[in-house]
């Protein structure tokens, strides 16, 4: 039994002016005109398509001539419909797949995009509010963390455990110390947006100071 997915041919009939900008479309992306459609109707959801404007059917005028190839007026002309010849896996309509290539000249044209929402993933909106809040929740937790820079710098070693956020009278170990700096060095970097450069000037003199203090 052959694993090969079958097609089908649909015959898509519009305006000669829709044929030729879905088939210039495909032609810019190096595919054909059913991987257009196909995209669209695997990436959209299916209300999105539903809703979309049907291209519609040509005009009574709008015809196009071509030469009958079999039959008693073989080699005659024949004025049709212009239309589009769509290969695609069976069980899509016709206006289903017309929508569904004008939704994509919309997107080429920058007059329409799509937001791709995997099962199980929230849509755009939702996670850039969540982010919004997260940004906020993060904004009081510096002010929490940040302490007022001194006006003339860190000398002693007091003020050095008040940058560090420890008590005047404690004595951290060195390791704890680093693991402090670290932290607030993360959160009060200049190139941080939340940051500060006279925060973090401090958090050196701190430690600098607290280095001396260890020597002596």
């Amino acid at each position: 039994m052959s694993g090969k997915t079958l097609k089908k041919s649909y015959t898509v009939p519009c305006s000669s002016l829709f044929r030729d900008q879905v088939e210039a479309l495909a032609a810019r992306r190096q595919v054909n005109v059913g991987d257009l459609a196909r995209s669209v109707l695997l990436m959209a959801p299916a209300q999105t398509i539903a809703n979309w404007p049907d291209p519609g059917e040509p005009a009574a005028q709008d015809r196009e001539s071509v030469l009958l190839k079999s039959g008693p007026g073989a080699g005659r002309p024949w004025r049709r419909k212009p239309r589009l010849q769509v290969r695609m896996p069976p069980g899509h309509g016709i206006i289903q797949i017309r929508k569904a290539l004008g939704l994509a000249l919309a997107i080429s044209e920058d007059k329409a995009s799509l937001s791709l929402v995997l099962p199980g993933q929230e849509p755009e909106r939702i996670v850039r509010a969540k982010a919004d809040e997260e940004i906020e929740r993060l904004r009081a937790v510096v002010s929490v963390l940040a302490f007022e820079p001194l006006p003339d710098g860190v000398h002693t070693r007091q003020e050095a455990l008040h940058v560090l956020g420890f008590p005047p009278d404690a004595t951290p170990d060195a390791k704890v110390v680093r693991a402090k700096f670290r932290m607030l060095a993360t959160i009060h970097h200049p190139d941080n947006s939340l940051g500060s450069h006279q925060r973090m000037s401090q958090l050196n003199q701190a430690m600098d100071v607290l280095r001396r203090s260890a020597a002596r």
